[in-house]
């Protein structure tokens, strides 16, 4: 990455030229290397340079600028995005960080607060990975649109499978109302996420360690809150701050979701590098996770980077794996047998691929930790790199016409 930051402007309808233009800093380390009016020809633009941060600017409440930002994010999830806006933000700031972003001010603004923003931003969304070069660990969501399906039973396995094999992984439990991860790894919750969130100051990796848990299995994991009103204190603004240095902290980050696409499960999404999808061998898991791919589409996840778990993938219920080929439309990377071990694992606290190594389900979820080593040593999703640090070619700064 250049040593100066450099900023792309997007201009939604309706924007006043010159608040916006005296707003935008320009001796603070921040070159804007174009502005550009419509966002179409803003998206064109973005394809054409290298900036390392988006402004979003908009006249208020935008569903164009809305969708602007989800896809910015999408197509590069480790590049901020700010928005400036000229009307009320009342009813536009959730849907905005929804969409990704990681700030918005309202115009008129001081530039040198607008400086501020834009500075925070990027060390929010890069963490240490902008100054000191190091990759980002690979990020796995594991999720299930339906409740039941083993989430939790193939995040704590798959996170123990990676630490037995010397990785630096941690696990989050993102089920911030009900969450067992705590339970089925057998650790006391002295410290949660909410404890975390009301600790108070910046998030550096420092104190975001003090927060997490040792495991036997030589993971760390930080645990959801003890009780379901304390979900309340965790923002999604915070959740990508803390994805975001997690990343930089472990060889692997694994996030255990509740059910549904909520504003969290989203935030985690959008954060990871994989999802790790989950369903059972009965038509109500399967249609849901069908709906659960359809959905991922929708939000432009790249298929590549999905997987599939079928678990309780011998249970006789008169569906084949031919069946659930058709119905999902793919076939499942992993299968996960039943095994009467399972429930008694997770009664004792120990995971499956501690307790009996050699038991068919526990070879199973060693051979879903096999997948993302195999991927991450032969390159094709290798962490994410903050890119080198040298001279990048500069646009000439522009309000475009349309």
């Amino acid at each position: 990455m250049a040593e100066r930051i450099q900023a792309l402007v997007a201009v939604d309808d309706g924007v006043e030229e010159g608040q916006l233009q005296a707003a935008l800093p320009s001796a603070s380390g921040i070159d804007v290397i174009g502005i550009v009016a419509g966002l179409d020809e803003s998206w064109q633009t973005l394809q054409e340079t290298s900036a390392d941060l988006v402004i979003v600017a908009c006249a208020g409440y935008s569903d164009r600028a809305l969708y602007f930002i989800d896809s910015t994010v999408k197509q590069s999830p480790e590049r901020p995005v700010v928005v400036l806006t000229m009307g009320s933000p009342n009813g536009f700031v959730r849907r905005v960080f929804e969409s990704g972003a990681d700030d918005i001010l309202t115009l008129p603004e001081d530039p040198d607060r607008v400086a501020f923003a834009l500075t925070k931003a990027i060390a929010r969304r890069q963490g240490a990975a902008v100054a000191s070069g190091v990759a980002l660990g690979p990020m796995i969501c594991v999720l299930g649109p339906k409740g039941g399906t083993g989430k939790t039973l193939t995040a704590t396995n798959l996170v123990s499978a990676l630490a037995l094999r010397g990785e630096r992984a941690v696990l989050v439990d993102l089920d911030l109302q009900f969450g067992d991860v705590g339970l089925a790894l057998g650790l006391r919750p002295d410290k949660t996420i909410y404890d975390l969130a009301r600790s108070g100051g910046s998030l550096d990796e420092e104190k975001l360690d003090a927060y997490l848990i040792q495991h036997a299995s030589g993971a760390k994991v930080l645990l959801a809150p003890t009780r379901p009103d304390q979900a309340a204190a965790i923002s999604v603004d915070f959740l990508r701050d803390t994805f975001a240095h997690l990343r930089t902290m472990a060889d692997y980050v694994i996030v255990d979701t509740p059910p549904g696409f909520t504003p969290e499960v989203i935030a985690a999404i959008d954060s990871s590098s994989h999802v790790c999808l989950v369903g059972m061998l009965d038509s109500l898991s399967l249609k849901n996770t069908k709906l659960g791919l359809e959905t991922l589409e929708l939000m432009g996840y790249d298929p590549d980077r999905i997987s599939l778990v079928l678990n309780r993938a011998d249970t006789r219920v008169g569906i084949s794996h031919e069946d659930v080929d058709a119905v999902i439309g793919r076939a499942p990377s992993v299968h996960v047998p039943s095994d009467r071990e399972i429930p008694i694992s997770i009664n004792e606290g120990v995971p499956i691929v501690m307790a009996e190594e050699r038991a068919e389900a526990s070879r199973s979820f060693q051979a879903l930790a096999d997948l993302y080593l195999d991927q991450k040593s032969a390159g094709a999703e290798a962490p994410v790199e903050a890119e080198a640090s040298q001279p990048q070619p500069k646009s000439r700064r522009r309000f475009a016409r349309r």
